[in-house]
């Protein structure tokens, strides 16, 4: 086993950075997971010695973060770089917990092709599915047909604010950026139409000063448009542009996931929710008794992700979005019935106690 430093030059397309937990999952790491949560998607990332050149505000990636790319955490852990071969090698003997593989552009113009190259060797050396985590700016829809035609049968586009504003704000215009929302959403488009429907999606992130509204009303756009949405909870990236920025109130997290869930399901639509002045949902638009049933299996608060080959999420990112711990955003396992005591609490506010209200 050998981990890698970038001052030895080593990058894509023969070497990638690896989730700590996919490194755990795959013997490179020693650790023990909270809850015994397991991972079964090898969460992949390009690597350059020069980084990404995007300039996102709450990026652990950030080409505006100081540092060396190498040594730049994402989502406020390590990820260390190891040769595509090993990585091969482990992975294939190891099929019983590796279900998925994500492959995970940055934006920087040689990952395009590179991309392609790693899906490739993947895709001919083991039998797993992989995903890619694609970078619109960089890419035309010949690109698209390429990464089907490297292997990959999922796609993700990371549009993560629900609004332009906060879009341009966060990503483009607003940090001297190179990234457009109009963009984003066409290259979602063409992912659909190139993979079909169900098979492309996008990420979101709550808490970047949206309003409940905005957000449900950026997630219906998706489910309208065929694709699936990952939700995630801002969580602050240290010495990050947004280091300082709180994260959504637990109330709000909680009724989006809800919303979110609701939603892709076809359970519901964010045109028949209800909501207050502010934009904060008062009401989901359907029966009592059939929300409290889908609260109470607890599955609109588990992570969404991609799925294996067995129909269930394999990318569940352990705490991805909040440490291990009771306030867990989203659970990597089936939430219990003392979970789902304290999801309920946390929706009213109320996690700390109260009586009927919020506190």
């Amino acid at each position: 086993m050998t981990e890698l430093s970038e001052k030895h030059v080593e990058q894509s397309p023969d070497f990638v950075r690896m989730s700590l937990a996919a490194a755990m999952t795959l013997g490179f790491k020693r650790g023990i997971f909270y809850r015994n949560a397991r991972l079964h998607c090898i969460n992949l990332l390009l690597t350059y010695p020069e980084g990404c050149v995007g300039k996102c505000a709450y990026c652990g990636l950030s080409g505006a973060r100081s540092g060396e790319y190498g040594s730049k955490s994402f989502i406020r852990v390590q990820w260390p770089t190891y040769a595509i071969e090993e990585i091969i090698e482990r992975i294939s003997t190891r099929r019983d917990r590796v279900k998925r593989i994500c492959i995970s552009m940055i934006t920087r113009r040689q990952a395009v092709e590179d991309t392609k190259e790693i899906c490739r060797r993947l895709r001919s050396s083991v039998d797993v599915p992989v995903s890619l985590l694609i970078c619109p700016t960089l890419l035309e829809r010949r690109d698209l047909l390429d990464f089907r035609e490297a292997g990959a049968d999922k796609i993700g586009v990371a549009i993560d604010l629900a609004t332009p504003e906060l879009f341009d704000r966060f990503r483009g215009g607003g940090v001297k950026g190179p990234h457009e929302w109009k963009r984003y959403w066409r290259c979602l488009s063409d992912c659909l139409g190139v993979f079909g429907q169900g098979n492309a999606g996008a990420h979101f992130m709550v808490g970047m000063g949206e309003t409940e509204r905005e957000m449900c009303r950026a997630i219906q756009r998706v489910k309208d448009m065929g694709g699936e949405t990952h939700l995630f909870s801002f969580y602050p990236e240290g010495n990050s542009r947004m280091a300082d920025h709180p994260l959504p109130p637990m109330d709000t997290y909680r009724r989006v996931q809800l919303a979110r869930y609701l939603i892709d399901q076809g359970t519901g639509r964010a045109d028949r929710f209800s909501f207050d002045p502010l934009g904060t949902i008062e009401d989901f638009g359907i029966r009592p008794e059939e929300l409290d049933g889908i609260i109470d299996r607890g599955e609109p608060f588990r992570t969404s992700g991609c799925v294996g080959r067995d129909g269930e999420v394999a990318c569940n990112r352990p705490f991805g979005n909040s440490p291990p711990g009771p306030d867990i955003r989203n659970f990597p396992f089936p939430p219990t019935s003392e979970d789902v005591a304290r999801i309920r609490a946390q929706m009213l506010g109320c996690e700390g106690g109260c009586d009927g209200g919020r506190d």
